[in-house]
């Protein structure tokens, strides 16, 4: 009985060191960091690898420090111009200060979110909705600088804000397509008036050119007899030049009168 109560009270010892190794032993990977408190008081952060703690004296909290992506849930926003559209985005943060994280806020990924939402209503709210879709990259900017300032007392780092999608009411995006419909035709009809602008100084001074040299118009007249010859046509009416019969006219006259 004695060997047996024995043997149990080692069982129980071995078991209760086992308990307390895994208690003090603690391994961090690499993109984390272990922050430490000791009866409640921040002591420090460790990490990454294998270190120890007091068992039942000392807590640790595990911080990730890699980027998170977040996405923004749609948003309504009235535009300065008073067009109501609804934007979402996407924001990437990191933890650069985990024990200002676990400190100094409950929850910095719901924290991040939160001031994400609020400051992208809040920064489109005051732009026009030409500049929400034509200068994006600015307001991207914008947001990005807005939000690390907001989360940098809790220890995190904005890298980058995206608006992915502005949402616009059907009747907007029916008069934006009509608006762009007529910018294309306008464009259609002064790129036509150009070219016959230009069209008509060619023939201006096509025109020009055979008034001064006379024997142009005949090579013109010899290059288009060439070009219809070419043509597989049966028949080629072709009108006679009244220049060449006048000619023959004046010689007979002049034969004539010898």
């Amino acid at each position: 009985m004695v060997v047996e109560g024995t043997l149990i009270l080692f069982i129980i010892i071995f078991l209760f060191l086992i308990v307390l190794a895994g208690a003090a032993i603690k391994i961090v990977k690499e993109y984390e960091r272990g922050v430490i408190f000791r009866l409640g008081r921040l002591v420090g952060t460790k990490g990454p690898g294998l270190f120890f703690i007091i068992p039942f004296i000392d807590g640790m909290v595990k911080v990730d420090l890699r980027t998170v992506t977040m996405d923004v849930p749609p948003q309504d926003v009235i535009t300065k111009d008073n067009v109501s559209v609804k934007v979402d985005a996407v924001v990437y943060f990191r933890v650069l200060d985990p024990q200002a994280a676990v400190v100094k806020i409950v929850d910095f990924v719901a924290a991040t979110s939160q001031i994400s939402q609020t400051t992208l209503r809040n920064v489109l709210g005051q732009s026009e909705l030409d500049d929400l879709l034509a200068q994006r990259e600015k307001l991207n900017q914008q947001l990005q600088k807005i939000i690390d300032e907001e989360t940098d007392p809790w220890g995190i780092k904005v890298s980058m804000v995206e608006i992915k999608q502005v949402e616009l009411p059907e009747q907007m995006r029916r008069s934006m397509a009509a608006q762009a419909e007529a910018e294309r035709d306008r464009r259609a009809k002064i790129i036509h008036a150009d070219g016959e602008f230009q069209a008509a100084q060619k023939l201006a001074e096509a025109g020009a050119i055979i008034a001064r040299e006379p024997v142009t118009l005949q090579l013109r007249y010899l290059q288009t007899l060439k070009e219809v010859s070419s043509e597989k046509n049966s028949t080629i009416v072709l009108p006679f030049p009244l220049d060449l019969l006048t000619t023959l006219i004046r010689r007979d006259k002049e034969k004539l009168s010898q």
